[in-house]
């Protein structure tokens, strides 16, 4: 980074250009004493134009939230499982940035609303960035792809009213009351974890399914879980909604008095494993974001420890500029599943960040991999720099010199390829004929993968279907409600749900009760009788043909 300070070790103030400005920086060239101001001041037409572009896009999702820096530790080798490079060695250590926030709000609502929240981290590893992008709940609200930004515009504002769904909830009991694979996800949210009571007190999980590869090429189906070791803490409704109003930045405030008073939160991470063969023989699709796997059938088993350790020096800087996306966590021996929620946000999440911040948003400090860039945020001095054929573009810091934009035979030094699965090997590659006898020799058989993932696949559609919803759904949601929720979280939930529903429509109020009746009907009558709505319990099949049966197409 530019050294901003001089020899005193005390900032210069100057103009961008680097040159100090020797006047008051509240001061402007004026025509004469009480005349007009002069367009050749550059320091005041500099201040105003930047001024002028000083915000960026918030994100469309997840636009509230905060974060600090963390550091990981892995205390249990994965070896056995993947041959992914931070996973290898107990002891291994790296710097990271975490980033928490709701789902669904705008930069400025509370970050104490009822929401689900993203549990978002990038390490800095010596090979290069890895992301994890998780949410503190287990499973989500759709499975299908092309409905996420149908569900999150019914968390955005009515395009008549302009509220939203906190003042107007019937765009959002609209939807998932005609997508009742959500009913999993509305569950979770509207008992006690819709409203964690810090940060530091709340888990993650990947949600999704990854594919680990070991050193032989084996492949064991994996979800990721991160477990505070304060325990998981919550608000109640009338907590949040207090909280709301009188301290809406409540999260991101409670955790930067907590690591500037020396507290350092941390958290165990744990993975779930799946062999092909119970992948095969599972009740569900692995490939079903509104599921969970047992923890009896397929137990946790720890592998590492983040520590929260100190706040970030600049919040805009480290917080609002950092982009995460799941791409960065299928590094060489992380692979993604065929979740199509997954896959749609390998593409998303990169495309967003160049949306907000530029082509070149892995350039920024905050985002550089520290064994790549000479500007990255802790740059371990490693020689081994970016090789690839990406130029230009706006805020090119480092535009890799005159290396070629293409693979040449005429550039003294090859590109290398760097075999992580074996000792770190560097071999000249890539250059000159590629020739057809070479490249089917490195072709092996997909016949056994093809008949497993028919296996896998039959689960799910596929093509052009819509996944279709079924009683299967509100097995697992039931089975939250009756056996895990006391009757007094129970009764929270009824009440809960019964508050937000009541700013819907009515036509939406009567049938939210036949919603939570497919999942347990003495939880859809209590909830008719919060509402004051008729109760009109249904089955599967005739919910479906009431509400209109959608063809799938």
């Amino acid at each position: 980074m530019i050294d901003t300070k001089n020899s005193s070790g005390q900032q210069v103030y100057s103009l961008a250009n680097g040159f100090p400005y020797s006047h008051h920086p509240y001061g402007a060239q004026y025509a004469r004493p009480d005349g007009p101001l002069l367009l050749q001041d550059i320091h005041l037409v500099e201040s105003l134009a930047h001024f002028d572009r000083e915000r960026i896009p918030e994100r469309v999702v997840h636009a509230k939230g905060g974060g600090c820096r963390f550091e990981f530790e892995l205390t249990d080798s994965l070896s056995d499982i993947t041959f992914a490079a931070p996973y290898q060695k107990p002891g291994y250590k790296c710097p990271g940035v975490v980033r928490f926030s709701t789902v669904g709000g705008e930069q400025g609502t509370p970050d104490t609303q009822r929401d689900p929240r993203g549990f978002s981290l990038k390490f800095y590893t010596e090979w290069g960035n890895h992301d994890w992008v998780f949410n503190n709940t287990p499973v989500f609200f759709i499975r299908d792809a092309n409905k996420f930004p149908h569900f999150i515009h019914t968390q955005k504002r009515d395009p008549r009213s302009h509220l939203n769904h906190g003042a107007d909830s019937t765009m959002y009991w609209d939807y998932l009351t005609q997508n009742p694979e959500s009913i999993h996800q509305i569950t979770y949210m509207f008992g006690d974890r819709g409203t964690p009571a810090n940060w530091a007190n709340m888990s993650g999980y990947s949600g999704h399914t990854y594919k680990f590869r070991n050193d032989k090429g084996e492949l064991t189906y994996v979800q990721i879980h991160v477990r505070p070791d304060g325990g998981f803490k919550c608000l109640n409704n009338e907590q949040a909604a207090e909280l709301g109003g009188s301290s809406p930045d409540f999260n991101q405030q409670t955790l930067f008095k907590q690591l500037e008073a020396g507290e350092r939160p941390s958290y165990t991470c744990y993975v779930q494993t799946m062999t092909l063969k119970q992948a095969e023989e599972f009740r569900y699709s692995i490939n079903d974001l509104t599921k969970i796997w047992p923890h009896k059938e397929f137990p946790l088993r720890k592998f590492g420890k983040i520590t929260l350790t100190q706040n970030v020096d600049n919040y805009f800087e480290e917080i609002e500029q950092i982009a995460f996306s799941p791409s960065n966590t299928c590094i060489p021996g992380i692979e993604p599943s065929n979740d199509s929620v997954l896959q749609s946000r390998l593409f998303s999440y990169p495309d967003t960040q160049r949306h907000r911040l530029g082509a070149n948003y892995q350039q920024l400090p905050v985002n550089s991999p520290r064994n790549m860039c000479p500007v990255a945020a802790g740059n371990s001095g490693c020689p081994f720099l970016a090789g690839n054929f990406q130029r230009d573009g706006p805020g090119a810091l480092y535009n890799q010199n005159s290396y070629p934009n293409y693979i040449s035979t005429q550039y003294k030094e090859k590109i290398q390829y760097k075999d992580l699965t074996s000792a770190n090997v560097s071999k000249d590659t890539f250059v000159g004929v590629v020739p057809k006898n070479v490249s089917d020799a490195g072709v092996k058989t997909q016949e056994e993968v093809r008949q497993h993932e028919e296996i896998i696949n039959a689960k799910i559609n596929e093509y052009y279907w819509v996944t279709g919803a079924s009683p299967l759904d509100f097995e697992q949601p039931r089975a939250l409600y009756e056996k895990v929720f006391d009757d007094k979280h129970r009764e929270r939930f009824i009440h809960n749900v019964v508050g937000h529903v009541s700013t819907a429509s009515s036509e939406i109020q009567a049938r939210v009760p036949q919603y939570f009746a497919l999942l347990n009907e003495d939880l859809g009558a209590a909830i008719a009788k919060g509402l004051g709505v008729k109760y009109e319990p249904l089955s599967f099949e005739e919910y479906a043909k009431r509400l209109s049966l959608a063809s799938s197409y």
